[in-house]
């Protein structure tokens, strides 16, 4: 079995999307393929053809840092593309497939989960919900433990409605999963993913095939829910310390906003709001 290219798929990928103009060069005439010519690369980024037909095939594995930098320059790479770009270089020993093993979320962290008067909920380095508090799955049923986030804005109609600006949602979903993964694109569990959603849905196929990658941060984000109306929030990501890549994700808005007041609504009751509901009913004190 060969071994997998994710260098040279990424080379080949960012090469076909460069436009010739962007970096200087004159178009004369029609170009049978897309972006720049392997040589044209080559003579930008200061190597030598031969080599750079190297990178692409997967001959060369491991070119120096140097090399990456001047060819993440030849694409007008960001900081978060071009630490990508250096990580697919590493070299990693071999190792035997891993059984896959349920991830857990630490303890202190759930009871945050619980705590906290926000949307917030643990997702894997997948995107799959590990832990959600019940605000977060008032927000989007689809945020509860065992759903893959990724696939669920893709194959979900349900939770697609839910995205006023869902081409940009998911283009910037799958880059941040690009990111999450990074070199382990050979991982079996990756694997399986990723050849559903190719099967699935031709927009992962033609986004994953671009290979563009994005930092895993905050923003903003829309959302046009059922019940309330238009949300808009913001989004942090916080990376959870030796989790083995999971996140917390945490929704907030404007204080004093439509928003706001709107996630309140969404709140369902504490057992002692409960509780003081029921002992009104019956009148007792």
């Amino acid at each position: 079995m060969s071994r997998p290219n994710a260098l040279g798929e990424y080379l080949r990928a960012r090469r076909e999307l460069t436009d010739p103009a962007d970096v200087g060069l004159p178009v004369v005439g029609v170009r049978r393929t897309p972006g720049l010519r392997r040589e044209e690369v080559a003579t930008l980024a200061g190597v030598s053809a031969d080599y750079y037909l190297r990178l692409e095939q997967g001959r060369d594995r491991n070119p120096s840092p140097q090399v990456l930098e001047a060819l993440a320059r030849v694409f007008r790479l960001d900081p978060a593309a071009t630490q990508h770009l250096l990580s697919l270089s590493t070299a990693r020993p071999a190792t035997p497939p891993r059984r896959p093993r349920r991830e857990a979320v630490p303890a202190g962290i759930r009871q945050l989960l619980d705590a906290i008067n926000l949307p917030a909920f643990v997702e894997s380095r997948m995107f799959e919900v590990l832990a959600a508090n019940p605000l977060a799955t008032a927000v989007s049923p689809n945020i509860r433990p065992g759903v893959n986030r990724l696939r669920a804005i893709l194959l979900d109609p349900a939770e697609r409605e839910l995205y006023p600006d869902w081409d940009q949602a998911v283009r910037g979903l799958i880059a941040g999963f690009r990111t999450s993964v990074g070199s382990d694109v050979d991982d079996p569990r990756i694997v399986q993913l990723v050849g559903e959603l190719s099967l699935a849905s031709d927009t992962f196929r033609r986004l994953w095939a671009r290979h563009d990658v994005s930092a895993l941060a905050g923003g903003t984000m829309r959302l046009r829910h059922p019940q309330v109306g238009m949300l808009e929030l913001r989004r942090e990501k916080l990376p959870i310390t030796d989790s083995g890549g999971q996140i917390l994700a945490i929704y907030h808005a404007e204080p004093g906003s439509e928003s706001a007041r709107a996630l309140d609504s969404l709140r369902p009751p504490t057992a002692t709001e409960m509780h003081g509901r029921s002992t009104a009913d019956d009148g007792t004190a």
